[in-house]
């Protein structure tokens, strides 16, 4: 979990991407913020200090993102499993999301932000829901990029969702069985009217999904960086990009 901060950091080594073909770029990138708690006891300091710090690293995507035209971010905050988690960091964590909601939706209508949630909201305080839904209200005019969080998110849980759904709408009448594709399932998941991720980028060096997004990566590019969520910032989401750029997606045809 991570939210915004104001930790400078040194930005002298950012790839250059001013000769990049601008319809090569993603439109979407998703992240898996991972590696805040190794970071912190690596240092002797408490797993929240690592959430605090961690925070610096999302206004860094977000506006790394900004410069370079990308309108859609996705960050990997909280997931199902998450709940496991000790109380008095369940308890930090959702102040830090409240203390975010409250003090950057001001900063986010300025800059042209949309902000998003998506997850079950089922689990989460009311206090927190209140501020969430506040916030999601006074950003939905932001049409430079939309911020989406993902809260209390977990990708099968999400196809279980939108399979219910679908199945109510079968059982309605709305819904022909025969009619059901792959966009009918799009069209119900949490995700819905946005587009799928065409980078994926995960830090601190697992080599896992964690069930996130599974339906939406299918095609995905996939970027791994050692380096744990509070070292991340604008040079290695550059560098992410750059190297996206490269790549020859073929969707499974051929070169």
């Amino acid at each position: 979990m991570a939210l915004f901060g104001r930790k400078k950091r040194d930005t002298s080594q950012v790839v250059s991407l001013d000769a990049v073909d601008r319809n090569r770029m993603p439109k979407h990138v998703a992240i898996i913020m991972d590696g805040n708690g190794r970071w912190a006891k690596s240092r002797g300091l408490p797993r929240i200090e690592g959430h605090r710090q961690g925070a610096n690293s999302v206004e860094e995507a977000l506006t790394a993102c900004g410069e370079l035209g990308i309108p859609f971010l996705t960050l990997y905050c909280f997931s199902n499993e998450n709940w496991k988690r000790p109380k008095d960091e369940l308890d930090f964590l959702m102040g830090l999301l409240k203390t975010y909601l409250i003090n950057q939706t001001k900063r986010l209508i300025d800059n042209g932000v949309r902000l998003l949630v998506i997850g079950r909201r089922d689990g989460l305080g009311k206090e927190v829901l209140d501020v969430m839904e506040q916030a999601i209200e006074k950003c939905k005019g932001g049409t430079k990029q939309t911020l989406v969080l993902a809260i209390n998110y977990g990708a099968r849980q999400e196809i279980v969702d939108a399979v219910k759904a679908i199945a109510k709408d079968v059982a309605s009448g709305e819904l022909k069985p025969d009619s059901i594709c792959e966009q009918t399932i799009s069209e119900h998941l949490y995700t819905a009217g946005m587009p799928d991720p065409d980078l994926l980028i995960r830090t601190s060096g697992e080599l896992r999904i964690s069930n996130f997004l599974l339906w939406q990566i299918s095609y995905s590019e996939i970027w791994i960086t050692p380096k744990a969520w509070p070292e991340f910032g604008k040079p290695e989401l550059y560098e992410a990009v750059a190297e996206y750029v490269k790549r020859d997606r073929r969707f499974g045809g051929l070169a």
